[in-house]
């Protein structure tokens, strides 16, 4: 389940509405919407998130936040290492074969050193 999945599914309890409602209300199939919500589709369209916020008659800030969190929930993630030196490109595919096999600790752990890293380098992340 992804971030955003996992939000949607919070809000689907708070109203107590299944997917099979909330996806005819919103004119998708519950395929998709449970696809959506377990991380098994891309990204939603704007349009989308934006009849789910409808839907759920949500303020601006938690319709932002839902927003925010559908960007970073794309189960397909790509990383752009061209232009940065080889052990970049390295590590960055180093990762994808290992992801899966790392526990919630050991995400927790590197989630807190990119955290910090980007907070000493001044960069934006």
């Amino acid at each position: 389940m992804t971030p955003f999945g996992e939000a949607v599914r919070r809000l689907r309890a708070r109203k107590g509405v299944s997917q099979k409602e909330m996806a005819a209300a919103l004119n998708v199939s519950p395929a998709y919407l449970s696809a959506l919500e377990h991380g098994k589709r891309g990204l939603p369209t704007f349009d989308l998130l934006q009849r789910i916020a409808g839907y759920f008659n949500i303020i601006w800030d938690e319709a932002e936040e839902l927003f925010l969190l559908a960007r970073s929930s794309d189960p397909r993630v790509i990383i752009d290492t061209s232009g940065l030196p080889p052990e970049y490109t390295e590590f960055a595919n180093r990762l994808a074969r290992r992801i899966r096999k790392l526990d919630s600790a050991e995400i927790a752990r590197l989630s807190a050193l990119l955290e910090n890293g980007a907070k000493g380098d001044g960069k934006a992340s």
